[in-house]
């Protein structure tokens, strides 16, 4: 079994550029705990009715508090979009680290990139809707680029791909951004040949090491 660098043995901070307001070091319990209420009655809500249907007044209703609490802890919708997205980047963040292969450790690293870029294409078509109304951000936020590109440039390295690894990392990260991909489902591109193609990418940016 591999050993993951040690920047990617913990899942990135993606709160600390989510929720600049609090500067606390450890969220008292209570205020937590309602993080979590209000992120899971907005999954249901997601899940349910489409992220259309998540505004404030919503949420709140679904988790039961008043919708002051919502805005307290997050701002505004664009906020509560922004850390709903985070919220379910992190989850699988945990199951790239230390979830089962192929996307987890435990497989040959050539199995483990082409699960990862079918999974983060699956992520990328079923959050594109959560990624667009994150207004502000533009669906990307920059811990999870970050902990993408050093996945990436791990498992090149385990491959023995020389060169420059930041930069082939981030051009195999680019097909599966979600402006390019929803472009591409827009002119009627399947998932099926997006893969392939990207696939073929990686493939061949491994067998030209």
């Amino acid at each position: 079994m591999s050993t993951e660098p040690s920047v990617e043995r913990q899942l990135f901070d993606l709160r600390a550029h989510t929720e600049p307001e609090r500067h606390e070091p450890h969220e008292r319990r209570d205020a937590a705990r309602n993080r979590v209420l209000l992120l899971d009655a907005a999954h249901r809500l997601v899940d349910r009715d489409g992220v259309a249907a998540v505004t404030m007044d919503a949420v709140a209703a679904e988790a039961g508090v008043g919708k002051g609490t919502v805005f307290r802890r997050f701002g505004s919708r664009a906020g509560l979009m922004t850390a709903l997205l985070d919220h379910t980047e992190a989850r699988w963040q945990g199951r790239v680290i230390s979830g089962p292969p192929p996307l987890g450790p435990g497989t040959p690293p050539l199995e483990r990139l082409l699960a990862f870029g079918a999974s983060r294409l699956d992520r990328t078509i079923a959050s594109a809707d959560l990624m667009a109304a994150a207004a502000g951000r533009h669906g990307r936020s920059g811990p999870a680029v970050a902990f993408w590109t050093v996945h990436v440039r791990h498992l090149l390295t385990e491959l023995g791909v020389t060169g420059d690894l930041p930069l082939l990392a981030m051009a195999l990260l680019a097909p599966l951004d979600v402006t390019i991909v929803s472009q591409q489902l827009g002119a009627g591109v399947s998932r099926e040949r997006i893969l392939a193609a990207w696939t073929d990418l990686a493939e061949r940016v491994v067998a030209g090491r």
